[in-house]
């Protein structure tokens, strides 16, 4: 039997190229050759901190070729231990043989593959010539999002808000040296209204996103608020945009931002445009005109990390054979 390969977050960071991710991504959600189940979600009190962490188990597989189940925590309150609040690993498989070919670590899996998810949806949903952002997260997925939107976008000028100020300073220390200017800012409301694109991935069960501040134009990606008693935007947000979704099936069930206007009837089923399904697979074109704002919904979907586990499994093996 082969050895087991274990790709680190170390290698995950260092060998990710955007680009190339996200073409991946493209193809797989066009060809939609994968199998997903939906995945299991389930939610366990944590006593000694007093907020619910989530056990996620995410299966999907290629008939006859790859397979792979994540097998993830999201811990809200770990801050308070100096640790991300998600943990996890990925166990990639041979779906003929059933054997394991590697364990990959899952958070920088997970952050990769999500950054890229949401530049693939810019690609059809911002304007082309989106130049500003406004990073609304000061977590793991920030630097990885603000990366990936300005891989496939001209992005110019970026900022960065944080509930503590410190680590949006921190965020911006560490992407000084791409090539846009990244700036801390202290008020969303100072800049959301001036910038091209706007990404949040937060815990928030506060709406952050206004959409008093929209403008005609404006791309919204929304990635955190991933339980339905979260949200990142508000009704008004919602009313104002053109609503895409990552898939159907899970953006419609698992986030607030699409389940809560959905129950109160501020958003129908029948108004959420497309999922990148149907964008990648050009049944919809995405973003119609220069003066809709758009708004994306992402709560992750198991094809991602087949499609990223894949990637990053073919990487490691081309660098063991030069």
């Amino acid at each position: 039997m082969e050895d087991i390969i274990q790709i680190e977050a170390e290698f995950i960071e260092k060998n990710t190229h955007f680009p190339d991710l996200i073409n991946a991504l493209e193809i797989a959600f066009s060809e939609k050759a994968a199998v997903v189940p939906m995945r299991h979600h389930h939610d366990f009190p944590n006593p000694p901190v007093g907020k619910e962490s989530t056990l996620l188990l995410m299966p999907a597989w290629n008939p006859g070729k790859d397979a792979g189940v994540k097998m993830a925590t999201v811990s809200p309150a770990n801050g308070k231990f100096g640790l991300p609040a998600i943990q996890g690993i990925y166990i990639y498989l041979d779906a003929l043989k059933g054997s394991i070919k590697a364990l990959l670590e899952a958070k920088s899996l997970t952050v990769k593959r999500t950054a890229a998810a949401s530049a693939l949806a810019s690609k059809f949903l911002s304007r082309p010539d989106s130049k500003t952002m406004l990073m609304i997260g000061t977590g793991a997925l920030s630097p990885n999002l603000i990366r990936a939107h300005a891989s496939i976008r001209p992005i110019e000028q970026v900022y960065v808000w944080g509930r503590n100020f410190k680590k949006a300073e921190h965020v911006c220390q560490l992407l000084k040296e791409e090539n846009f200017t990244i700036t801390p800012v202290k008020n969303i409301e100072d800049k959301i209204g001036q910038v091209d694109l706007i990404s949040a991935a937060t815990l928030s069960k506060t709406p952050l996103v206004l959409g008093k501040f929209l403008r005609p134009g404006q791309h919204v990606d929304l990635v955190g608020a991933y339980r339905t008693d979260m949200r990142e935007a508000n009704d008004e947000a919602i009313m104002k945009s053109e609503v895409f979704v990552d898939t159907f099936e899970g953006g419609l069930k698992e986030g607030g931002d699409i389940v809560i206007p959905l129950k109160s009837g501020v958003l129908e089923e029948k108004n959420i445009k497309a999922d990148l399904f149907a964008m990648a697979g050009q049944k919809h074109k995405g973003r119609e005109d220069d003066e809709q704002i758009t708004f994306f919904k992402s709560v992750g979907h198991a094809l991602e990390d087949l499609t990223a586990a894949t990637y990053y499994y073919k990487l490691f093996k081309n660098s063991k054979q030069l």
